[in-house]
């Protein structure tokens, strides 16, 4: 190595020492290579009143960028959208007992009482069956999921088959398939950290 190139990395690196982590990346990092566990009640739809497990496994938390990106492709269109996303992965979620689908994109956010809102969008599976016969379900081929954890009680819902749309040029409108939402209960954060 050059003086020159050694020159720049101790530059570089005196930088970084010089502008220590945000409280944002901070709280981002402390959900990187946790798990959320818990179970998944459904209220309506096909499958009225019955209970699956939930398993989140977050890798890492999506980044401002990203989420940039989601913002611009969103106001070309939900293909557009579903492309964008089809590139990223920030985790994998299971309901059920089965293998699951990657995680797309993982949000999180803090409402200042000590609870963290972690937003998760991911692309669901079509079934054969949907595709084949061209049904409505078709125009909703994104999975919802918003989770509550920190003080008090942990829970959340879950849309299987969502529908988004960009409203006020910055706020996401994300309509449900079925009538209701799935509920999230008895969230458990496990992981690298004592989070929630």
């Amino acid at each position: 190595m050059n003086r020159k190139t050694r020159l720049v990395i101790v530059l570089l690196a005196g930088i970084a020492a010089l502008f220590p982590p945000t409280k944002a990346s901070a709280q981002r990092d402390a959900y990187s290579g946790t798990t959320v566990t818990g179970t998944v009640y459904f209220i309506g739809g096909a499958r009225p009143s019955r209970s699956l497990p939930f398993t989140l496994m977050i890798d890492r938390i999506s980044t401002p960028d990203e989420i940039n990106q989601l913002n611009s492709s969103l106001q070309s269109g939900q293909d557009e959208l579903m492309r964008t996303l089809s590139r990223m992965k920030a985790g994998r979620i299971q309901i059920g007992t089965g293998v699951g689908v990657p995680a797309n994109a993982i949000l999180v956010t803090n409402d200042g009482e000590g609870r963290t809102k972690l937003t998760i969008l991911y692309q669901r599976n079509l079934r054969f069956g949907e595709l084949r016969y061209g049904t409505r379900s078709t125009n909703y081929p994104f999975g919802y999921a918003e989770l509550y954890v920190g003080r008090g009680e942990n829970q959340g819902m879950l849309i299987p088959a969502a529908r988004v749309r960009l409203r006020d040029g910055n706020t996401w409108e994300v309509e449900d398939f079925g009538v209701f939402p799935a509920r999230l209960m008895g969230l458990r954060v496990r992981g690298r950290s004592s989070v929630g």
